[in-house]
This record gives C-alpha cells, structure tokens and sequence, in this order.
C-alpha cells in the first residue's frame, strides 16, 4: 500500500487537532499515514518524526549524503529555495534554513517510504515541503484554510506552490476563491473544496441544558489578538448591559491582546460579567462550549473556524460575523445568526435579539447540527480526499 506522509509545521498543536483527525478518518479508510512535524513533538511519548530539533551533525549529514547521492537535484532544488522567497537578504538567509530542513525531511521520507506528501497551511512548512518534493520528485499537495496564506508574504510565494502541487484542497469556497485569482485558469482543475471535519457522533453526545432563569452563557473561543474582534465585543456587551439584556461571556484562549481586554473588562465595569479562562486544552474547551448557551466569534478574519464547526455539531446557536467561509457553513436566521464584520450596531442588534427571545436557540440548534452532520463529519470528509491521493499517485510514478 502507498504511503502518504502528512505534514504541518507544529502537528501536536492544540489548534491543528483536526488535521490529526483528519490523518485518522483517512488511516480508518485504510489509508497509509504517517505524520512529521517542522517543530519538535509537545508530548514526550510522541511518534511524529520532527525536522527540528535535532543535533547539528543531523543537519550537515543531510547536505552531504544528498549532495553526493543526487547532485544534481540537490543545486536544483537550491536554486529553487533561493528563487522561492521573499525579497531581501533576511529572506536569503532564511532561504538557506528552509533548504537544509527540506533535506533532512527528504531523509525522513526516504527512511519512512512515503509515496507523497501532503501538508496544511501554505506557511514555511509548506515551502520546506515543495522543496523536499522537488528533491525527491513526488507529488505534493497542499490544504489552504484562512485568508493569511495569501496575505504577505505567504500570498507572495503561493502561486509557485500551486502550480507544483498535484492538488490544492481548500476549506471553503471562499478561500478557493482567493487562491484561484493567484492563478492562471489553466490551474484551476487542482482545486477541491476539503472541508475541516469533526467527530459528529462524540460532540453531539456533548450538551447541556440550556439557561432557564440563569443568565445566558455566552462563549468566544479564540487567540486573543486584534484580528478576533473581542474589544468590539465587549462594548457591545456593555451597551446591552445598559438597555437591561444582561448576560455572562467566557472568553476562551490567549494572546497579545488579553491586557487591553483586561483593562476594558475594568473599565466598562464587566468584572462580573466576562471572565477570561486563558487557554484550555481541547477538551476542556469542548466542554466549556457544551456548558454554554451561545458560541459568539465577531472575528474581522478568519477562514472557516473549526470552533464554530464543532459547536454547531453539538447543538448550540451561534453568533459569527459574516465573513469569509462562515457563511457557508452558517445560514442566517436557520443555523446560525450573522452580522456584519466590524459593525458593532450590527452585533448588538443580532445578540439582543438572539437574548431577549430564547424560543429560536432550540430550532437555530437542531438546524445547525444537522448542516453540520451532512458535510463535516470526518469520516465522509476523508473519502473524497482519499480518492484525490489516489489520482494524484497514479499520475506519478511516486518512488523515492
């Protein structure tokens, strides 16, 4: 059987818990996985290879060993990793890590006796990824998920990775969207929608009674960093408070931004209101969001968030701003409740309306679910994507 590597530049992050999901759907439907990571492993006992970490001689033995056993790809794919880069001589300089990293990977691939090799987010470890492909000539491919893989310089270098990539899958049309005006229509045919599953049957067993004569519990699960919109979230909470709807918020995660959001929890007077949990691991933030009435995301930016995927599954409304792929997966007024982006009128409108009237949480719950049921559920999900590796290997000749 062909062997498929996964790789992602830190793959025992809590926040990539669905890219391991989705190694596991894929290795149920009898797919051969197996997994590397950029940075090293978080857990002591972890079996993921790592391209990191790993003593100088390491290093210095991968540029040796691949220089004298195939010479002329080892310049080839230097002059590759000097071309693919941003401007500026930082980036030379970076340049040269990437293409010692790639080597040592290309090792690791050898050594495993990967057929190809696919990797998320299209961030350094994806350009170490094309880089090693090109050395070793297999297929690659690569998930695209938020709108910062084509912002600078990520957006920079994107075209490249494309066009050497046997297929892109994306996480919603929207980010296909943005990748595709990167590119001539004649690579278009390598886009496939992909979506982030999530295990439907364990998180719909996740649930709570929702408030009664309790204030309703509001969550929001993200970095706390300007991007995710939580100080405008607070003055809206604020100006709710005054109009006589009252609620409480936890705010789940961790970031540059929690002392500006500190200081505006004391300063509007929210300390009993809104408390800040810092960061949880995955199951503790599961259960935050079953423990809660309403997931609320008032991001500015985002791809397709994976917190809002799984708290639908569980039954709960949610509140999102209408922003890049939320709508796909959100319908207003039927799974879901969206605003505007950054229209804080908007939002208090939206959660005054969803506060005040509770009898629509049952009915916005069941719905949501169910949308979540028919398209992100991890096991349906892992089967399209099986059959593009298998396009993909039998249109290479996918030996190391």
């Amino acid at each position: 059987m062909t062997r498929i590597a996964y790789l992602v530049s830190d793959y025992d992050a809590p926040s990539h818990t669905f890219i391991r999901r989705e190694a596991a759907a894929l290795q149920h439907l009898g797919a051969d996985i197996v997994a590397f990571s950029i940075q090293p492993g978080r857990k002591p006992d972890s079996d993921v290879a790592s391209v990191l970490g790993r003593s100088p001689w390491a290093y210095l033995l991968a540029l040796i060993a691949s220089a004298v056993k195939r010479p002329s790809r080892f310049f080839s794919t230097w002059n590759l990793a000097l071309r693919h880069r941003p401007p500026g001589l930082r980036a030379i300089v970076w340049a040269q890590f990437h293409f010692v990293e790639a080597l040592v990977l290309a090792r690791l691939l050898s050594q495993a006796g990967a057929s190809h090799l696919h990797v998320h987010f299209a961030n350094s470890g994806a350009t170490v990824a094309m880089l090693a492909a090109d050395y070793l000539r297999v297929p690659w491919s690569l998930t695209l998920h938020g709108i910062s893989e084509t912002d600078f310089p990520a957006g920079l270098l994107l075209p490249e990775k494309i066009t050497r990539a046997k297929f892109i899958a994306c996480a919603s049309y929207f980010m296909q969207a943005q990748a595709m005006r990167m590119v001539s229509p004649d690579q278009w045919h390598k886009f496939q929608i992909v979506r982030c599953g999530v295990d439907t049957h364990r998180l719909g067993q996740m649930t709570s009674e929702l408030a009664r004569s309790d204030l309703p519990r509001l969550i929001c699960v993200g970095r706390l960093s300007p991007e995710k919109g939580h100080l405008g979230l607070l003055e809206v909470i604020s100006r709710l408070r005054a109009r006589g709807i009252d609620c409480r918020l936890s705010l789940v995660g961790d970031g540059p931004l929690r002392p500006a959001i500190e200081d505006v929890v004391e300063r509007m007077n929210l300390g009993d209101r809104v408390s800040l949990e810092g960061f949880l691991i995955e199951d503790d933030t599961l259960a935050a969001i079953a423990s809660s009435d309403i997931l609320v995301l008032p991001s500015f930016m985002e791809g397709l968030p994976v917190v809002l995927i799984e708290a639908l599954a569980m039954g709960k409304p949610v509140v999102a701003s209408r922003v890049a792929g939320i709508p796909e997966l959100v319908e207003h007024g039927r799974s879901g409740l969206l605003f505007t982006p950054s229209d804080t009128e908007n939002l208090e409108e939206v959660l005054a309306r969803i506060l005040v009237d509770r009898t629509d949480w049952v009915t916005l719950g069941v719905a949501g679910k169910a949308r979540v049921q028919s398209e992100f559920d991890s096991l349906q999900i892992a089967k399209p994507l099986l059959d593009m590796f298998s396009v993909a290997l039998s249109s290479s000749s996918g030996k190391i």
